[in-house]
């Protein structure tokens, strides 16, 4: 009976991580979308040749920028999901450990801020990503 409810746990978190991908990533399709509007309404003006170099370019140039914003979106949404979950099972061990002896309270902290620092990093990562585009 516990190896069912095993399963179903990590099926439960999969089911979870993959609710949050699709909620990071579904605001992309608007701005992609957007995009495209205004190289739609660029053609509709009759624009010449050289023109339609430079539309093509900002096309391209969005593309970039759509991609630059997933990577953010994952590194801070997937750096979180994981920040609580290292916060989860490290602060159940520390707070067991603490129960059991009082005088492991500074030393239990440390580990929990530890695993929080996770989720500092991909924060970082994708502000790193966004400053260069």
């Amino acid at each position: 009976m516990e190896r069912i409810v095993g399963v179903f746990k990590r099926i439960n978190i999969g089911l979870i991580v993959v609710a949050a991908i699709l909620l990071t990533c579904a605001p992309l399709a608007f701005v992609g979308s957007a995009f495209a509007q205004d190289g739609d309404h660029a053609a509709e003006a009759g624009e010449t040749h050289g023109e339609a170099k430079v539309v093509m370019e900002h096309e391209s140039a969005a593309k970039i920028s759509c991609w630059a914003f997933v990577a953010a979106a994952l590194a801070t949404g997937l750096g979180s999901i994981a920040a609580g979950y290292a916060v989860s099972n490290v602060g159940t061990a520390a707070m067991g450990a603490v129960a059991e002896k009082p005088e492991l309270m500074g030393k239990s902290l440390i580990y929990v801020a530890l695993a929080e620092g996770i989720a500092i990093y991909g924060l970082l990562i994708a502000i790193i990503v966004l400053a260069k585009v």
